[in-house]
């Protein structure tokens, strides 16, 4: 059961929505049916041989300030 993130079409607003079956998600805000699925952004973590981390995704590219994994979670 996957969590996905959508764009609402009617009202502008992103929202998260976990995916039972063949359930078709509404925006949480204004229960429009007129929402579409974003690219959701991946984390991950490369370790170098010493265990020191070289590379990550996600909470790295987030805003500066920002503890978010993605966008959607602080609405920029």
């Amino acid at each position: 059961m996957p969590i996905y993130e959508y764009h609402c079409n009617d009202c502008g607003k992103d929202f998260e929505y976990l995916v039972l079956g063949s359930d078709k998600p509404e925006c949480e805000f204004c229960k429009s049916k007129k929402v579409k699925r974003l690219m959701s952004t991946c984390g991950f973590l490369s370790k170098g041989s010493g265990g020191e981390t070289v590379s990550s995704s996600a909470g790295a590219s987030s805003c500066s300030g920002c503890s978010a994994t993605s966008c959607s979670g602080c609405g920029n």
